[in-house]
């Protein structure tokens, strides 16, 4: 299963980081890319992941999801 975020405020490299860590440390989730152009995050987790759970994680690390 795959689910795309548009996450505002990454915008270098570094960025790249704490949102992945973030996907990836959430229990179901397998891979998070984070495409810095676009501002979008594809993160790849199997059902029982919800995106609630996503933007939580993500906007715990001073990222917002919109």
């Amino acid at each position: 299963m795959e689910t795309m975020l548009h996450v505002e405020g990454m915008t270098c490299a570094h960025c790249r980081k704490p949102v992945e860590g973030a996907l990836t440390g959430l229990s179901g989730v397998k891979q998070a890319d984070v495409n810095l152009e676009s501002g979008k995050v594809r993160v790849s987790h199997n059902d029982t992941v919800s995106k609630e759970a996503m933007k939580e994680a993500v906007e715990d690390q001073g990222y917002d999801v919109v």
